[in-house]
């Protein structure tokens, strides 16, 4: 975004001028346009004021397939490309075993 440096720019008194009311809509504009898009497979953006009491969630599980391990030390399951060792017998992945 282009910034126009010629246009005039507030000063401290400005600042401190701005009506209460003015500032708790500034307020309710940014809080009400943040949005965490950071979800989980399976997780669901909860809308503010969204009633979901009735909405019921089906996915399908997918067992451990013969090409993938559990870890022992974080317990998420891995494709066999990612196993680094085994201790004792027991599977540990590459981020753990780092």
């Amino acid at each position: 975004m282009a910034t126009d440096y010629d246009s005039p720019r507030k000063t401290d008194d400005d600042i401190n001028e701005d009506s209460l009311q003015e500032l708790q809509a500034r307020r309710a504009d940014k809080a009400a346009s943040i949005i965490d898009e950071d979800l989980d497979a399976g997780e669901v953006a909860e809308l503010p004021g969204a009633d979901l009491s009735n909405e019921e969630l089906t996915f399908r599980v997918v067992p451990r397939q013969a090409d993938e391990f559990t870890c022992t030390r974080c317990f998420l399951v891995h494709h066999r490309s990612q196993l680094a060792t085994e201790k004792n017998g027991q599977p540990i992945c590459r981020e753990c075993a780092a």
